[in-house]
């Protein structure tokens, strides 16, 4: 009899949780408090506008000015996607198409971090150059996965070719290793930026398009507005110096 009781009172609260629950939420609503939950998801755009666009030390655009944007999905689970974009040249410049102006670029990956201060970034990307092609070229759009491991302000990142890079033939399996460093002085604010990488094409007939670059960076946020100037160089024989200014925002 006294475990049937028991039980009766078990059950009869168990039962009254959510009403209970309800009355806490209808108070809480009454005081004026509104406990809203963190959104696992997150959006931000970015655009900027950069006097040469230069990548992996070569200028995208002969050393003329270019417009960039772009927009990034993140969730807490760390996975993550985004599209940017660019004007550019060189592929018009190279006669390779007549009319290709625009680099698009879509990304997914998953980053992370584990132990203490290392972090851990994998990924696809795709460049994509549309346009009207001459006779006798490829199109350069190409594929890459990379992998990248962090510890506090360096970080070292390895880039693979799934497909031939940029229109050279036979440079399937092409990589691009980089070590980048980040230093932010707490005082003035300002952030220092060093990169160091090497591009190694692939295929017999493609050894002498092998070369390294290297750059210093130095920027500064003022009011969400990021203003950055930046010193990049490369082993290739005759290449110039590039400069270049830059400014962007992201939302």
């Amino acid at each position: 009899m006294q475990k049937t009781k028991l039980l009766i009172v078990a059950l009869g609260a168990l039962f009254a949780l959510p009403a209970l629950a309800q009355e806490a939420a209808v108070a809480q609503h009454k005081e004026g408090v509104h406990v809203i939950p963190a959104s696992a998801h997150t959006a931000t755009t970015n655009i900027g506008l950069v006097s040469n666009y230069v990548w992996r030390g070569l200028t995208q655009t002969g050393d003329k000015p270019a417009i960039q944007g772009g927009f990034d999905y993140g969730h807490a689970s760390g996975i993550y996607a985004g599209i940017w974009g660019s004007n550019i040249s060189w592929v018009s410049d190279a006669g390779i198409a007549t009319n290709a102006s625009v680099e698009l670029d879509a990304y997914f990956g998953f980053k992370s971090s584990f132990a203490e201060d290392f972090t851990y970034d994998i990924g696809y990307v795709r460049y994509m150059y549309p346009g009207t092609y001459n006779p006798g070229f490829a199109k350069v759009d190409t594929d890459e996965i990379y992998g990248a491991v962090g510890y506090k302000w360096v970080t070292a990142k390895y880039s693979y070719s799934l497909s031939d890079f940029f229109g050279t033939a036979d440079s399937s399996g092409s990589s691009y290793i980089e070590l980048n460093g980040s230093y932010t002085l707490e005082g003035p604010g300002v952030t220092l930026g060093a990169h160091y990488g090497e591009q190694t094409v692939s295929g017999a007939a493609n050894s002498g398009l092998d070369y390294s670059d290297y750059s210093l960076k130095v920027s500064k946020d003022f009011s969400g507005y990021v203003l950055g100037a930046l010193i990049s160089e490369t082993d290739i024989s005759g290449d110039d110096t590039n400069y270049v200014f830059s400014v962007s925002r992201s939302f």
